[in-house]
């Protein structure tokens, strides 16, 4: 019964915390470098959707498997919500398992930023979008090993899909 029991907690954690961020964590720093686009909170409420807002701006979570990209096999670019730019490619996209789109790399590594994130006792490491520091989602170590191995593991919520 124990057994199951920390199995239960196991999976619930991973379901929870295992690949993004939570609500309200990690607010943009003071001493944060500055960005290229930079608006009021007041205009990226008007600019974003509500769930794009709470995933880049507050740094919040979609759940897994139940998110727009997940379980897309169309292709095509994920766009940032906030600016449009082109940051994923469908053909860098693998199914994880996870329940969130996860890519292998970026289209273009000088358009995302890695930085580190301590959040909640883990150690992990948050990607955002460069020109603005928004929230994306988080990259880990356990990609596929012949394709670099990098798991991109991204919000739906951050991003526009366009199709080819």
């Amino acid at each position: 019964m124990k057994r199951l029991i920390l199995i239960a907690i196991t999976a619930a954690s991973v379901s929870l915390f295992g690949c993004q961020n939570i609500s309200g964590q990690n607010k943009v720093a003071a001493n944060a470098p500055k960005r290229k686009v930079v608006k009021t909170d007041a205009e990226w409420k008007k600019t974003l959707s509500p769930t794009a807002y709470e995933i880049m701006v507050e740094r919040g979570t979609e759940p897994p498997f139940k998110n727009a990209y997940y379980d897309n096999h169309e292709k095509g670019i994920y766009v940032s919500a906030a600016t449009g730019e082109p940051l994923f490619s469908s053909s860098d996209k693998f199914e994880s398992g996870t329940g969130w789109p996860s890519f292998v790399k970026p289209i273009d590594r000088s358009k995302v930023e890695v930085v580190h994130d301590t959040s909640y006792g883990m150690d992990r490491d948050e990607v955002i979008e460069k020109s603005t520091g928004f929230h994306l989602g988080h990259v880990f170590n356990d990609g596929p090993a012949d394709r670099g191995g990098k798991r991109y593991c991204m919000n739906s919520g951050a991003f526009k899909f366009v199709k080819k």
